[in-house]
């Protein structure tokens, strides 16, 4: 179980800290419990929220940038307005932290993520190893958990939770705005692309609270998802990272046109074609199963994760489909979340 950081660590002066949110409730105050006792300056950004959550941090120190309702919210949009709040007043912060408000630092990330980023000047962004808080409470809390564990070392990209330099975020532009899902692999493809490197460290970052325990809430993250693809490999998929090309694909081809031909063949043969359709996804989901990665979940564990990859298919397509709609009638993007706030 998580524990509350000893109030009497210290960061560097240099260091400051951006916590989003929207109605985050006690995931707010544990977010902002865990860093209070650090010397980094720390900015709360909100959303919108209806909730007590500016009042909370307001009355824990914490200086708010609440956004403009006028404009549409993007977690993006939020964490440069953050950024922008850490630096306009402090030339001297050098590494910035992002986190989000439903998540809690360990007690020792901030030092580790500073050490690992002084050092080594080519490192631009460092994250660390992500826990569920609650992988009990649900199957879809458990399948976080699994998708929470990446490698270690040099990477492609990280989640929304981690340290950069300052000068890097600024080079690049921070993040871009107009993108409400993967605003985070954005960012790293282009801070890699002038020449920074993307590092997951060994260490425990923090603990997450998906609070995801209903099939709706699971539906929507994947339809989130599937948009993200759409819209991240529309920016990135002709350069030299090719990003979400291949998640793109397969999104269209066991999302789509797998069902759509085992449905026009059903016609043209009497139905019997309707029973490659068990065939055809039990092999698939089978192959996802004795993935290397799975190797230390219980057998029940890696069928629901397998099932899970291509049940998360079909409103992936959905997504996309939302991305491509939106994008031709010129339509403003807006946030697609799982939670009901």
């Amino acid at each position: 179980m998580p524990a509350t950081a000893d109030s009497s660590f210290e960061t560097p002066r240099t260091l400051g800290v951006v916590v989003i949110g929207r109605n985050e409730g006690e995931r707010l105050r544990r977010c902002l419990s865990a860093i209070a006792g650090s010397r980094a300056k720390i900015v709360y950004v909100d959303s919108g929220s209806t909730d007590e959550s500016v009042a909370l941090a307001r009355s824990m120190n914490v200086e708010v940038v609440a956004l403009d309702l006028s404009v549409p919210f993007t977690a993006a949009r939020a964490r440069n307005a953050g950024f922008a709040r850490l630096t306009d007043h402090d030339e001297m912060i050098a590494f910035v932290q992002f986190v989000d408000g439903d998540c809690e630092l360990a007690p020792d990330w901030l030092l580790n993520a500073v050490a690992a980023l002084e050092p080594a000047r080519d490192v631009a962004i460092v994250c660390g190893r992500l826990q569920e808080r609650f992988p009990e409470q649900s199957v879809y809390n458990r399948i976080c958990a699994i998708e929470w564990n990446g490698p270690m070392g040099e990477i492609a990209a990280c989640g929304g939770i981690f340290m950069i330099r300052a000068a890097d975020f600024k080079k690049v532009g921070g993040f871009n705005p107009t993108i409400i899902a993967a605003e985070d692999d954005d960012l790293c493809l282009r801070v890699r692309g002038n020449g920074g490197k993307v590092i997951r460290i060994d260490r425990l970052m923090a603990w997450h609270d998906a609070a995801m325990t209903r099939l709706s809430q699971w539906w929507r993250r994947a339809v989130r998802c599937g948009f993200a693809f759409a819209q991240i490999s529309s920016l990135h998929g002709e350069g030299p990272f090719r990003h979400f090309v291949h998640e793109t694909r397969s999104t269209w081809l066991w999302g789509c046109f797998i069902p759509v031909a085992i449905v026009v063949l059903a016609v043209l043969t009497r139905g019997w074609a309707l029973l490659a359709f068990p065939v055809l996804y039990l092999f698939a989901a089978y192959r996802i199963a004795r993935n290397e990665r799975l190797r230390e979940l219980s057998p029940r564990m890696r069928w629901a994760y397998a099932t899970h990859c291509l049940a998360s298919k079909f409103p992936q397509v959905v997504g996309q489909v939302k991305f491509w709609w939106r994008r031709a009638w010129n339509a403003p993007s807006t946030i697609i979340e799982h939670r009901d706030h």
